[in-house]
């Protein structure tokens, strides 16, 4: 007879690519996967995986058969979640990726009191600057920087954000404040790998302004970005949740010119085709009251612009 648990397990290890992966989400030991998933082979009659010692890959039969399995899954886990809704209990795993410093300076201390407040859901935050892919990596949802480009996630906004230019006050007075954007071209610039292009973009009159000045730091990382402005090594673009304390407290300067940077909101984001659970809506809504409207990021750099 086919188990419902071995069913889950299936789809985990196909979402995941990995028998490790897979029981490292599950919560569960390898042993307990691997048995799962032989027992329904055995019940199917029929192989799903190829299993190697570099790789695992899914066998016709496998192919065939996922694409039920995950419906079936998906309904599991949404009458799971309606259940709960009804006794008005949020319950159950969540697991989320968002971005290294976001996730440590605001998403991480938002989260602390939704916890609290339900006991009973088990929270998985990775923390990762690189762009995950949220159905194939097995996430519920992603939280996002800037715009979503993945027509495959349905977006719901958090928060206003946006990015402004800052340096060091050490950095203006040996270097002067650019006048223009133009002016911007010959100063030093710190540049966020994760973006491509080690350039700047802004919104002018007439569209769409690519400025390139000299490279003197790239780097993957907002922390790194902003402690290297505040060192002195040239101007960074940089959203304000990352730079707003830095520049409330006059380590660093933001740098007013006749353009913006493309505007941007803190997004949540879900796999299109699977309905968002109790759980999820439950805490995009306390992310929200959480962060406010306008957050706090946004007052302390709109209050020291200069």
């Amino acid at each position: 007879m086919m188990k419902l648990d071995g069913i889950v397990t299936f789809v985990a290890v196909a979402e995941a690519g990995s028998i490790s992966e897979a029981a490292r989400r599950l919560r569960l030991a390898k042993s307990v996967v691997s048995e799962r998933l032989a027992e329904l082979e055995r019940s199917l009659g029929a192989v799903l995986l190829h299993r190697t010692t570099r790789k695992l890959t899914l066998t016709e039969d496998g192919l065939a058969f996922l694409e039920r399995a995950t419906r079936i899954a998906r309904d599991i886990e949404e009458a799971t979640s309606d259940l709960a809704e009804r006794r008005n209990t949020l319950v159950g795993p969540l697991r989320i990726s968002a971005p290294v410093t976001f996730g440590r300076m605001h998403l991480g201390p938002a989260l602390y009191s939704f916890l609290g407040k339900h006991p009973l859901v088990e929270l998985s935050l990775d923390l990762d600057d690189r762009r995950v892919d949220a159905a194939a990596d097995g996430y519920d949802a992603v939280v996002r920087h800037g715009p979503i480009e993945n027509t495959r996630l349905i977006a719901w906004p958090l928060a206003r954000s946006r990015r402004v230019l800052v340096a060091a006050p050490s950095y203006v007075e040996s270097q002067g404040v650019p006048g223009s954007l133009a002016d911007l071209e010959r100063h030093k610039g710190i540049f966020y790998t994760n973006r491509g292009v080690a350039d700047w973009r802004f919104q002018g009159a007439d569209g769409m302004v690519i400025v390139r000045g000299q490279v003197r730091l790239r780097v993957n990382n907002g922390d790194v970005m902003r402690d290297a402005a505040i060192a002195g090594l040239g101007i960074a673009l940089l959203p304000t949740f990352i730079v707003g304390a830095a520049v409330k407290s006059g380590a660093l300067t933001v740098i007013p010119l006749e353009a913006e940077a493309e505007g941007e909101f803190v997004y949540m984001a879900h796999p299109e085709g699977r309905r968002a659970s109790a759980k999820l809506r439950a805490l995009a809504d306390a992310l929200r009251g959480s962060f406010g409207d306008p957050p706090d990021w946004e007052t302390a750099a709109a209050t020291h612009t200069g």
